[in-house]
């Protein structure tokens, strides 16, 4: 009360002035500390990657390579661990590294590595699955039947024929289709003695109780393909007990 309204709006724009000011001298120290916070966390997050890459090349690469060193004397063996480490290395370089239980590509991916560390071909060698996947879900107790299945197949693959041993995974919207296929000389499914439970119920009868498909095309000039085909989003079809009985 009792200022002239000019007086006031003189102060009100001295004490703008006054903030710009202040705010002009202390903008390129503020720009500055920004930046200095921001090299800094970049920094931190170099070295926890630097720290990590030296942790695993310690603890896979560098053991790999002095077991290789080991056993020079065993080619089989070093190609084994060889390929091993270089899948794992790949995998971890480049690869989106998934939750457990969230992407059946990764599940199927640890089911060919599973086989090719563990088993070998008719003459000892080792044995590598060229992989080929288009699409991924998750994985659902259908799915997981046909994982199963399809693990069999690449052992029967990588035991009893001959390479190269090829795998392709295609996931649609309603199907996931999987084929196995080497190049043996294949073998006649009808003269398999009924005890033989490996193709018939641990392949064809596993997929089969699940809702699936599954068929077998084997000849001397072609080799074996195993074709399964999987129904999906149903939310699981089947029972433990079908599980068991094909185990």
């Amino acid at each position: 009360r009792g200022v002239e309204p000019a007086l006031l709006v003189q102060s009100a724009v001295a004490g703008l002035a006054v903030l710009l000011g202040v705010g002009l001298v202390l903008a390129p120290w503020w720009v500055r500390l920004v930046r200095e916070l921001g090299d800094e966390r970049a920094a931190r997050a170099r070295e926890a990657e630097r720290a990590d890459i030296a942790a695993h090349l310690h603890d896979s690469v560098l053991q790999t390579l002095a077991l290789i060193r080991a056993r020079a004397d065993e080619p089989v063996e070093v190609a084994r661990m060889a390929r091993a480490q270089e899948r794992e290395l790949r995998e971890w370089l480049y690869d989106d590294r998934h939750e457990p239980g969230t992407s059946l590509v990764a599940a199927l991916r640890a089911v060919v590595a599973e086989v090719e560390d563990s088993r070998s071909g008719p003459s000892g060698e080792a044995v590598a699955v060229d992989v080929v996947v288009v699409g991924d879900r998750v994985p659902e107790p259908d799915t997981l039947a046909l994982l199963q299945a399809t693990r069999e197949a690449l052992v029967n693959a990588v035991v009893h024929g001959r390479p190269p041993v090829s795998l392709y995974l295609e996931v649609g919207p309603e199907l996931v289709e999987v084929f196995v296929r080497d190049r043996g000389d294949g073998f006649d499914l009808d003269a398999v003695g009924p005890d033989r439970f490996g193709v018939r119920e641990s392949i064809m009868g596993r997929v089969r109780r699940r809702g699936g498909t599954a068929r077998v095309s084997s000849s001397p000039e072609r080799g074996t393909e195993v074709h399964l085909a999987m129904p999906v989003g149903r939310g699981g079809s089947g029972t433990d007990e079908d599980e068991e009985r094909g185990a």
